[in-house]
């Protein structure tokens, strides 16, 4: 019999990292070095539930990345999605006990359309997330007036406004 995976299994797989941390469309890659893919088991408790859309497919893989370090009243915790043509950086808060806060994707790589879309995203030590996403066409050729910043944060109640 299969015992049930807790919270504390699946936060045990996000190695702590310190602010400041910048994600782009290659940094999986270190961290695919580093971390072992989550289990079926740990995907089907922890992060399926936080997902609106269709269950993943057979090429659906989901890799930790890390928790943000020095998080008192909350856990933060980012992992990279790969899907056909659609990557993602997703983080996520959860309380103490590993009751969901919020989920947002900060950064991405996209296609749709025929174009490439990318976001970057930089967590500093203030928590705030600058988001900076961009259009290229089919020739990877970088539109610069389809530039565009965004700025959240992670509050202190582990909301990321």
């Amino acid at each position: 019999m299969q015992s049930t995976l807790t919270f504390p299994d699946f936060i045990a797989r996000f190695p702590p990292v310190s602010m400041p941390v910048t994600l782009g469309e290659d940094t999986h890659h270190v961290f695919s070095t580093e971390n072992e893919p989550l289990s079926e088991a740990l995907i089907s408790q922890f992060i399926h539930p936080l997902e609106a859309v269709a269950p993943d497919d057979e090429f659906t893989e989901y890799l930790p990345c890390f928790a943000i370090d020095d998080t008192d009243q909350f856990i933060a915790l980012v992992w990279w999605k790969a899907e056909l043509l659609n990557y993602e950086y997703v983080l996520a808060t959860f309380s103490l006990k590993g009751k969901l806060i919020d989920h947002e994707v900060i950064a991405y790589t996209r296609v749709s359309d025929g174009k490439l879309h990318r976001a970057v995203v930089t967590i500093n030590d203030e928590y705030e997330i600058i988001i900076i996403e961009g259009v290229s066409d089919e020739m990877d050729i970088f539109d610069p007036t389809t530039s565009r910043t965004r700025h959240l944060e992670i509050l202190a109640s582990g909301e990321i406004a």
